[in-house]
Formats: structure tokens, C-alpha cells, sequence
């Protein structure tokens, strides 16, 4: 049985395949190495000495500098390795020295993609809106437009569990482009390809316009309804008169029929939380191959996260199909960055998060080289602001932050009928609206979050299964999930909702 892995020729580390004691000797590269400290599953070993302040690497690429003299056999993490982007709190001229080039390279628009083979079918049964979209799910929508309304909708979808029903904090004291954020991502759910109909609830004195919102929705050719406590007398007669027209919404768009769509009409959201070591290693590459899959068919593919480019943001404005949309990918993360810097704050006490860093990973570089594999290796063709809708098919950048639920609800809003999310260690995020694949990185997990999860990636490294084959396995999964099959997500009734803010409430 392998103790370690080695990524590339060139790192400063080798992974731990499974918990090593001290003294325990490994062999890497040809190399006999004793550990000197017991080394978690997933976490990183010296291969040679390491000066305080010299670059360490993994993947082939710096991930940070040794914040102390490292000996080979050491641990290497958190307590002698530090990013070289990850503090908001570093002066100017240090913080200048770190930013990446100016000037991005960018591939051909003739780039051929990396591909795991043909897809085995060329259709799914999805659901044709007026707008001409297609949804993959039929859901009735009861959303509140203000969180005053939470109680009512919460008590419909309690009452009548056969619809969706989504609260909220949002509606209410926002302002300017927080407020216009927030009610773009509320208008795009309730026109969502995946809801068949809509009940909005509002209260009646708030600044989110539920009446309007109605009327314009009612003007693209959504079905919709409205309800405004204020008017209906209370709460409780709201919630009355909510569950009768919810009734009446689930009747009408039960006559709704899956049609053969082509495969190009798939929009697919990639999302990575509660990330490991294996998650660079396993499910983020499969993803990847998913991807190219899913681009090969004339498919979207959503990449989010920009937080999670910080060190690796170069790699994916190179593959930009032109320097305009590489620049928007590098101001994007050089603004998550500028964030931090303004609060003073030093970042890696969010990225990466306490969990990821117990998986093994330490530094913002490490889990950003990880996280961008997700999105394959096509062109870049369109860079969106959060929740925007894409114009271009193939593969799309969203500006997002690293939060999963905010991410996920950006990109559903902006279209996605399937998000296909890796973890490693194990979180169960779902969409109200949106089948959610879980993938885990390793087996372990897998099985004992077994319930939460859908495609067992580990396999990649218990079982030796090729990252191609377990691509497709994803893509599968996809194709199941676009054809009405239940993601565990969806079984348990996971249906996080957040929108990220883009000012604090007055």
C-alpha cells in the first residue's frame, strides 16, 4: 500500500495517504524519508529542507513561503507555512510585490478542449417555458419578496409540502445596488426554467416592489400570483388564502410534460465547500472532465468563486478567449483581495476555512490550484457579474464569493438547472429550486455521509479509477439529474438560500 503521492516532479511536498506516525519511513521519488511528526490523511510531508521565507510547492507551483526552517519528514502546514496572498492587511508596496501580471496571456478562440471521450446520449426530458428556456425540474414557487413574509410562506410549505417554498433576510432597509442585487436574484428564481409557477408573498410596506415584480413577471409569461399581508388581513389569513392559490398553482402546472431537449441547453453550475486535500486531486479534476463534457455538447458550464482564484487566477485568464475577458477574471480577484484589505483584516481566517485546513489544506494558493479545476480545460469565453445570466455557451466565469450558498444561488439565478458540487469533508448544501450532485472527494466520507451524498470520487484513489471514467460518471449524473432523478440534496430538503451583500443594511 502507497504511503504518499506526489503531484509533481518539482514540489517541496509529498500528500499522506493515510495517517503516518513519527518514524514512520516513506519512500517518494525514490527517496527514503523518516517523518518526524505524526502526518494527518491528506496532509503535506517535507521533501527536503525548506529555508524560512522560501517558497514551498505543490502541483509544481508556489502555494506560500516557510514561515520557519523546515527539515525533510516535518508536517508541513499552518504552523510553518503561510500564503503569499492570502493577508488583507499587508502594506502597499508587499502587497504590490505579490499581485499577478498585469498583462494576461490568452489561448485561441480555436483552443481545442481536453475531453473524456463522446458523450453517450444527446437529450434529455426538460421542461419548455414561454421564454423559450427549459427547466429540468416543475416546481411551484411560494417565495416571500420581503423577510416579513417568512412566517406566511414557511407556514404554506409546511402545510402543503408539495411545493417550494423559500424565506429569506432580504427586502427590507437595502439601498441602491443591494437592493437591485437582491431583487434581481428574487425575480430570477421566480422565473427560473425550473419553477412551473410562482406565489410571491409580501408584506406591503417594504422596499422590495412586490406588486411590480408580479406585473413584470406576469408580463414575460410567468404564471404568478400575489399576496401582501398587509392587504389580505394578517398573517394569518395570508397564509389561508396562500395555500388555496398553492393548490391551485400545483393543479395547473401538473399538465406541464418533459419534452427531448438537446444536451446543448444544459446550463451547469461547478461548486466546491468544506474542501480537503483530495478535493485538487479527485472530485474537482473529475468535475473538470465533466465539464468538457458537458462544453463538447454545446452545453454552459458555470465557474464561480472568484475568492478561490487568489494565486491560481493567472491560469484561468490564460485561457481566456481574449485579453478583455482575462483582465475582467484578474480585476475580479484582485477586488476580493482589495476587500480584505479594507477591512484590515487577514483573509486565511476565512480562506481556506478551519475545515478545509483539518482536510489539509493550508493556504489560499494550495486550495485555489484545487478549485479552479472544476471548470475543465476549455476556452474562457464570457466573464458575468454575480447572478448575471451568460450570453455565450461553453465555459463561463461568474464573480462570486467563496460562501457555497451564495455562490450556488448566483448561479441559479443566472440560470443553472443542475449544480454538480464536490466536498470533502462533507457538506450537505442544497438549492431550493436546483437539483444539487454531491461529489465526494474521497471514499471515507462517501461512506459515511452516505445519505449526502451522490458520486463517490475517492475511487480515484482507492480503486485506481481513471479521472476520465469518473468524469463520466458526473456527466451521467447530470444527464440522470436533468431527466428528473432526485439528487440527495433534493431528498432531504436541503434548500439553502443567500444572496451575498453588496452594502449593510440602513
Amino acid at each position: 500500500m502507497m504511503d504518499t503521492l506526489l503531484m509533481h516532479s518539482d514540489d517541496d511536498t509529498a500528500l499522506a495517504l493515510r495517517d503516518l506516525p513519527a518514524g514512520h519511513v516513506v519512500v517518494v521519488d525514490g527517496r527514503s524519508i523518516t517523518l518526524r511528526q505524526p502526518v494527518p490523511c491528506g496532509h503535506k510531508i517535507a521533501l527536503r529542507a525548506i529555508a524560512r521565507g522560501e517558497q514551498v510547492r505543490k502541483y509544481g507551483q508556489p502555494i506560500g513561503r516557510a514561515t520557519a526552517d523546515i527539515t525533510p519528514g516535518e508536517h508541513v502546514h499552518t504552523h510553518n507555512l503561510e500564503s503569499l496572498r492570502g493577508r488583507g492587511d499587508l502594506a502597499s508596496s508587499d502587497q504590490a510585490a505579490i499581485r499577478p501580471i498585469a498583462q494576461v496571456p490568452h489561448v485561441a478562440d480555436t483552443h481545442s478542449p481536453v475531453v473524456v471521450g463522446a458523450p453517450s446520449v444527446s437529450v434529455f426530458g426538460g421542461y419548455r417555458r414561454k421564454d423559450g428556456r427549459v427547466g429540468v425540474r416543475n416546481h411551484v414557487l411560494v417565495l416571500a419578496t420581503v423577510g416579513c413574509a417568512n412566517a406566511v410562506v414557511d407556514h404554506i410549505g409546511q402545510k402543503l409540502p408539495e411545493v417550494v417554498s423559500v424565506s429569506h433576510v432580504y427586502g427590507c432597509s437595502q439601498i441602491g445596488d443591494d437592493l437591485a442585487q437582491s431583487r434581481r436574484v428574487l425575480q430570477e428564481f421566480a422565473m427560473h426554467p425550473n419553477v412551473g409557477a410562482v406565489l410571491l408573498v409580501g408584506l406591503g410596506c417594504e422596499t422590495m416592489p412586490t406588486a411590480e415584480i408580479a406585473e413584470q413577471l406576469a408580463g414575460r409569461g410567468v404564471v404568478v400570483q400575489k399576496l401582501i399581508i398587509q392587504d389580505e388581513g394578517g398573517s394569518r389569513a395570508t397564509a389561508a388564502r396562500g395555500l388555496d392559490i398553492a393548490r391551485e398553482l400545483l393543479q395547473q402546472v401538473s399538465s406541464a410534460e418533459r419534452d427531448p431537449i438537446p444536451l446543448s441547453e444544459l446550463i451547469v453550475g461547478v461548486e466546491c465547500g468544506g474542501s480537503d486535500a483530495w478535493s485538487g486531486i479527485t472530485a474537482n479534476p473529475a468535475v473538470g472532465a465533466a465539464s468538457d463534457l458537458v462544453v463538447q455538447v454545446g452545453g454552459t458550464v458555470m465557474l464561480s468563486e472568484v475568492t478561490e482564484f487568489i494565486g491560481a487566477e493567472h491560469f484561468i485568464a490564460a485561457r481566456a478567449i481574449n485579453p478583455r475577458v482575462g483582465q475582467q477574471v484578474v480585476d475580479a480577484t484582485l477586488g476580493r483581495e482589495q476587500e480584505a484589505g479594507r477591512m484590515g483584516v487577514d483573509m486565511r481566517g476565512s480562506q481556506p476555512t478551519p475545515g478545509n485546513m483539518a482536510g489539509g489544506l493550508t493556504t489560499i494558493e494550495e486550495k485555489s490550484l484545487g478549485a479552479i479545476l472544476k471548470g475543465g480545460s476549455t476556452p474562457v469565453r464570457e466573464f458575468v457579474p454575480y447572478a448575471q445570466r451568460p450570453t455565450q455557451h461553453g465555459l463561463v466565469v461568474m464573480d462570486t464569493p467563496g460562501n457555497d450558498i451564495e455562490s450556488v444561488t448566483a448561479m441559479v439565478a443566472g440560470g443553472a438547472q443542475v449544480v454538480v458540487f464536490t466536498t470533502g469533508r462533507g457538506s450537505p448544501t442544497g438549492c431550493p429550486i436546483a437539483p444539487v450532485i454531491k461529489v465526494a472527494t474521497n471514499s471515507v466520507m462517501y461512506r459515511r455521509l452516505r445519505d449526502d451524498m451522490d458520486v463517490d470520487a475517492g475511487t480515484i484513489l482507492s480503486a485506481g479509477e481513471p479521472v476520465a471514467s469518473v468524469g463520466q460518471r458526473i456527466f451521467d449524473e447530470i444527464v440522470a439529474a436533468a431527466n428528473g432523478k432526485q439528487t440527495s440534496a433534493e431528498a432531504w430538503g436541503h434548500k439553502e438560500f443567500a444572496i451575498s451583500a453588496i452594502a449593510p443594511r440602513l
